[in-house]
């Protein structure tokens, strides 16, 4: 469902968070999202005595997950606030000319929990990536360096 009635496809804006950042959002959130649920609740002390099956078990104490809620923690308040409105705008909440509603909107969202409400969205990768796209951004140049 989309809100507002955008008129452009795609927008120039001036994002707060380096394009990077993102990117690198996008790069540990792809590593969670492939986690399946827990298979081995007490996996042995070796990787290799599970096959290293445990590795992409969803754990409650995941270090990738860790790692992407942290980071989201440390950026600053307009930095969290890009990647709330991206992913809104992702998602298909919005169209690309609502960039400055949209904005507003996840500022207004914005708490103490945003990094756990990120990294809470099942499809948080695939939203950033598309919010990115919708305004005319992409990380293939990133993950080309970077993969």
């Amino acid at each position: 469902m989309r809100h507002g009635a955008g008129t452009q496809t795609e927008q120039t804006v001036e994002l707060a968070i380096p394009l990077e950042t993102v990117c690198f959002i996008i790069m540990k959130a792809r590593q969670f999202d492939v986690k399946e649920a827990e298979t081995e609740p007490d996996p042995g002390s070796n990787p290799t005595d599970d096959n290293d099956d445990a590795i992409l078990q969803d754990h409650g104490d995941d270090p990738v997950q860790e790692e992407l809620t942290s980071l989201i923690s440390e950026l600053s308040d307009d930095e969290q606030i890009d990647l709330v409105a991206l992913m809104w705008l992702g998602r298909d909440d919005y169209g690309a000319g609502d960039w400055d509603d949209v904005r507003a909107q996840a500022a207004e969202a914005r708490n103490e929990h945003t990094a756990e409400y990120l990294t809470g969205e099942p499809l948080l990768a695939d939203h950033l990536a598309a919010g990115l796209d919708a305004i005319g951004l992409s990380c293939a140049d990133y993950e080309g360096e970077h993969l």
